[in-house]
């Protein structure tokens, strides 16, 4: 099928990852996000690619890294040093996103790097990386960029070998650097009774969405358990067969499913390998221009993946204020959206990626999307094995993607993701066909706030009521305490909790949701 000149088209996309023992010998977070973007330069198949300045990538002048430091994630791609011009030059958009390091404008460092002078564009964690994925869109469907960038990385297994090292890395060069656009997240992602319980951690709320999911379900503690383990032992099949996971060593059902010291309880239901992992050192690039561009170019035809939604939406509600706790409407609204604009729906694409961060984020995606339960939605592994670099897994999971459908032309994927606490979700649709009704780029947040039904939060509350959803938390091994959301009789919601362990520990062998409770603040008694 052919395409307007003005079509978006991603020509590139490319990883780079380290895990060395020396992180004194290993690349920073800029650096580790550079060669990334080289690997997606080189993966365009463009010659006369941007090549190194200064050899460090994101210190101009710095010590020179040997490429064996970090392997490129194109399929051994070899990467160009033929100088600063070429299709590197061409790039006039970067956006990064803002993660563990919080680099001012990181973006502005990796276009020197490949000899660009880009318009520089910085998101913080609580936007989400589809917002970034569609600005980069818009960025080209403007025709004010010739080429667009998206690109993130972390470099958390390496700061936490110079922590436990006592070794200090140099500084990231970012003094004095201001992108030319930032986003900042707003609205309530976590409500004020849950802050003071301490509820904020996500396993805790992931967990507590996971409890709904089984009193919904109407499922036994020992049932819903099983169903999580034979989840994710289904990611780590996956996983097992993918050469870039960084956790990929095979796991049985009963290693994930219960609790050990090399499995540590961490919020029940929710262990150690239930858990993203995100002490590592991950980074991917994806490169996107205008067909005509790409024509002009020389890019080859069996390069081009297109994208044909880019849904989002930014409507934010903490999960106490939701008035069901095991659902997330707003997926179901993109869901929608996109089946309409494609013509087909979302679980009948070849191929799809969900977001992993947790197992309840798999099952509510499914939900939503109506993909049957026995489908493992993953090329990757997910987060708990092949790695979960913050603020960056969705373009990892996107490189795969775009990896898989240039091996069956003509087949759809879709990629999702996720922001908060199942708080702000993105869909994108690619595939080497044009789309036929153009490319739809939407935040649906006032369809999404429609569909979402919202309880009245009592942040005051004295009185009686039921226990909606829990967790319990862990002190080592052994249950500390209790976090739940009430059901109070006033038709209110209330968040509290209760650290006596036996009650904890009780919470952990016999389900506590629809006990009668009582409420006084944020203190929970039975």
């Amino acid at each position: 099928m052919s395409c307007e000149p003005d079509t978006v088209v991603l020509i590139g996309a490319g990883t780079a990852d380290q895990r060395l023992a020396d992180p004194g010998a290993s690349l920073d977070t800029t650096e580790l996000m550079t060669e990334a973007l080289r690997a997606a330069l080189s993966d365009s198949g463009v010659t006369g690619l941007g090549g190194r300045s200064g050899g460090g990538g994101g210190r101009p002048g710095g010590p020179r890294h040997d490429p064996g430091n970090v392997r490129p994630g194109r399929r051994g791609a070899a990467l160009s040093d033929s100088g600063v011009t070429g299709l590197g030059g061409r790039i006039g958009w970067i956006g990064a996103t803002r993660g563990l390091s919080n680099l001012p404008d990181a973006a502005r460092r990796i276009g020197e790097a490949v000899g660009a002078q880009p318009h520089t564009v910085a998101v913080d964690l609580g936007i989400p990386q589809q917002t970034l994925i569609n600005l980069a869109f818009e960025a080209i469907r403007s025709r004010e960029f010739d080429i667009a960038v998206v690109c993130g990385g972390e470099t958390k297994h390496r700061d936490d070998l110079a922590r436990r090292a006592g070794l200090e890395l140099p500084g990231h060069d970012q003094h004095g650097l201001v992108p030319d656009e930032e986003f900042s997240p707003s609205g309530e992602i976590v409500a004020r009774p849950e802050k003071e319980i301490g509820a904020v951690v996500p396993v805790q709320q992931y967990a507590m969405i996971e409890n709904a999911r089984r009193a919904a379900n109407g499922w036994t503690l020992g049932r819903h358990r099983d169903e999580i383990a034979m989840r994710w032992h289904n990611f780590n099949q996956v996983a097992q067969l993918n050469p870039r996971a960084a956790f990929g060593a095979p796991m049985r059902p009963e290693e994930i499913r219960d609790p050990a010291p090399t499995n540590r309880p961490i919020a029940f239901p929710y262990n150690k390998w239930h858990n993203s992992q995100w002490a590592v050192d991950q980074a991917a690039a994806l490169v996107l221009c205008s067909a005509g561009t790409a024509q002009s170019l020389g890019v080859a035809r069996d390069r081009w993946v297109f994208p044909h939604v880019g849904l989002e939406s930014s409507m934010s509600l903490s999960l106490s204020r939701r008035g069901d706790l095991h659902r997330w409407p707003s997926m179901a609204v993109l869901g929608a959206a996109a089946t309409s604009h494609i013509g087909r729906r979302v679980a009948e694409v070849e191929h799809i990626e969900f977001y992993s961060c947790f197992p309840a984020a798999v099952a509510v995606q499914q939900s939503e999307l109506e993909v049957n339960p026995d489908r493992v939605c993953t090329l990757t592994g997910g987060m708990s094995f092949a790695g979960g670099p913050l603020n960056n897994f969705v373009f990892q999971a996107t490189v795969t993607m775009i990896d898989q459908l240039r091996a069956e032309p003509g087949a759809f994927g879709a990629v999702t993701a996720v922001s908060g606490l199942l708080t702000k979700p993105g869909l994108t649709v690619w595939s080497t066909e044009p789309p036929a009704a153009g490319l739809l780029i939407a935040d649906l947040a006032d369809e999404a706030k429609a569909a979402t039904a919202e309880v009245p939060l009592d942040e005051d509350p004295t009185g009686e009521g039921t226990v909606a959803t829990y967790t319990v938390v862990y002190n080592g091994m052994e249950p500390s305490g209790v976090r739940a959301v009430v059901d109070l009789t006033s038709g209110s919601r209330a968040v509290a909790s209760d650290d006596d362990p036996e009650f904890a520990a009780a919470a952990v062998a016999e389900d506590l949701i629809g006990t009668p409770v009582a409420v006084e603040g944020t203190t929970l008694r039975l």
